[in-house]
């Protein structure tokens, strides 16, 4: 269902179903970085930042969470924190960003 909400672009309710889920599954990273875009698409972006700084303690080569953060900081204003998250994500991707 949450990948159902996640789909239809009902991100809060995504985040909803998904919180849930990883009260069960913590160390579920695949659920928890779905989390954390449920909460950047929803404006819940401290919210989204946390979620992936747990991801990317569990997996540091998480290359999408370190893009995904970079982002989060940058829509909050943090552009100089953001800056080092896209560098390593476009040394590990090869992508520029």
């Amino acid at each position: 269902m949450a990948n159902f909400y996640f789909a239809s672009k009902a991100y809060t309710d995504a985040a909803r179903m998904l919180e849930g889920i990883v009260a069960e599954e913590p160390a579920n990273l695949s659920v928890r970085l779905l989390l954390a875009r449920s909460y950047f698409h929803s404006a819940q972006l401290r919210k989204a930042e946390a979620e992936l700084l747990r991801v990317l303690d569990a997996d540091p080569a998480e290359d999408y969470a370190r893009l995904m953060l970079g982002r989060t900081l940058e829509r909050q204003g943090r552009a100089e924190e953001a800056r080092p998250h896209l560098r390593l994500a476009s040394a590990m991707t090869g992508e520029s960003y």
